[in-house]
């Protein structure tokens, strides 16, 4: 007969749900006192960052066509120039008023997250072709417990996503439409859908 344990519980299984933002986001989970009150990664850029600002909105969507409301987003991208800010970087220096990185959580109320940055430049692979201008993004939340990886590219880089070596080299070309924004009053919408009809491109990094 099995024996009953009233000790040494399974720990809860959203690994990537609401603990996470406590981590990472604790002024937006109502917890105060911590980095000053604003989260590591809602700013990108200050008033002397060059380049052209832009706002991206979206939602995380599961299988069934929910958005996922605690969810978080982290992207990652070149400055203006096609620069990053990373110690890594060799080709130029980058933007110092801008961080390249930023975070966002999906708001309980619409499931959207939302970031203001600038476009970025073009980036060159290692083998010197140039890609089109893209946003990293990388994806958690409950159910999810490594981060998955994406990318988001501009509806009106129509030429340079032609050219583009990651679009043009995916298995199944049809689904190159799942990476490209689309454009609604001024903003970029991106959205991230996890499973089902048009499912979103996700990468192994």
């Amino acid at each position: 007969m099995a024996q009953q344990l009233n000790r040494l519980r399974e720990s809860a299984s959203q690994t990537a749900g609401p603990y996470v933002h406590i981590g990472c986001v604790p002024s937006f989970a109502g917890l105060q006192g911590m980095y000053d009150g604003i989260d590591l990664g809602r700013d990108m850029v200050n008033d002397s960052a060059k380049g052209r600002r832009i706002s991206l909105r979206g939602c995380v969507i599961d299988g069934t066509g929910a958005r996922l409301r605690d969810a978080m987003v982290e992207i990652w991208q070149a400055d203006h120039s096609g620069y990053f800010n990373s110690p890594s970087e060799t080709r130029g220096d980058a933007d110092p008023n801008f961080t390249g990185w930023g975070r966002s959580a999906t708001a309980a109320s619409t499931g959207e997250f939302r970031f203001h940055t600038i476009k970025p430049g073009r980036v060159p692979r290692p083998d010197g072709r140039l890609q089109a201008p893209y946003i990293h993004f990388w994806i958690v939340a409950r159910g999810i417990n490594l981060g998955l990886h994406t990318r988001m590219y501009f509806p009106d880089e129509i030429e340079a996503n032609s050219e583009d070596p990651v679009l043009q080299g995916l298995e199944h070309s049809h689904r190159a439409e799942t990476l490209v924004a689309s454009l609604q009053d001024g903003e970029y919408v991106f959205d991230i859908r996890l499973q089902g009809q048009r499912e979103t491109v996700f990468f192994d990094v």
